[in-house]
């Protein structure tokens, strides 16, 4: 278990090396998150700290939120989200507390988690990489189609997590085993090696890798 860092993803480039190698890279806006609340096994069930990401006007605000972050003693944030941690982790946390991106540094390991780009209504060769029929005698007008989708006896029915078209993209993804490039603590910027999930400006956490961190 670690903390997650919320990031905005700013786009890709490229970087070099000392030798002259050009490195691609995502930058991400690591702007400090604030500590909002913390939770207990005693009064929720678990252990976590809440984060905030990115100062919104207090005007868009409801007001239990405006009592939830003046409870905290912190302008309203736009986004918020949960890190498990474990109890003695907690401990070095406090409500108000800055967590800047200097909790990173060149060539760890880290997980990006984040929403995939969204590609509509997508068919079973795109969606799933079906091959293409044969344009041969015979076969008309269902080149790209799926074919069969079950007997015709038993089991009598459609198996759940049959491949077939539907909606692609826009779900919870996880690029593991991210090298961290760069971290630009004065301009509050994680520079990661190649491309992660989401669309540019999307929201995306960023942790420890769990494959380095054998606690996790």
């Amino acid at each position: 278990m670690t903390v997650e860092l919320m990031c905005r993803k700013i786009g890709m480039t490229q970087i070099f090396e000392e030798s002259g190698e050009a490195i691609p890279v995502t930058v991400l806006d690591a702007s400090p998150n604030l500590v909002i609340q913390k939770k207990s096994e005693e009064t929720d069930g678990y252990t976590a700290i809440q984060l905030g990401f990115e100062d919104r006007r207090p005007a868009g605000v409801d007001k239990a939120q405006q009592g939830h972050f003046k409870k905290a003693g912190v302008a309203p944030k736009r986004h918020l989200a949960e890190s498990r941690i474990s109890a003695k982790e907690a401990e070095g946390y406090e409500v108000g507390q800055e967590i800047k991106v200097e909790m990173f540094e060149k060539g760890q390991r880290v997980d990006v988690i984040g929403n995939s780009k969204g590609r509509g209504t997508a068919g079973v060769v795109k969606r799933h990489g079906f091959a293409v029929k044969r344009r041969t005698h015979g076969t008309h007008e269902a080149f790209r189609h799926g074919g069969s989708i079950g007997a015709g006896s038993y089991p009598g029915r459609v198996l759940k997590g049959m491949k077939m078209a539907g909606r692609m993209g826009n779900t919870r993804t996880t690029t593991l085993n991210v090298e961290v490039a760069r971290v630009d603590a004065e301009r509050g910027l994680l520079f990661v090696n190649g491309s992660v999930p989401g669309h540019n400006n999307a929201i995306v956490r960023v942790r420890q890798s769990v494959k380095s961190n054998p606690d996790s």
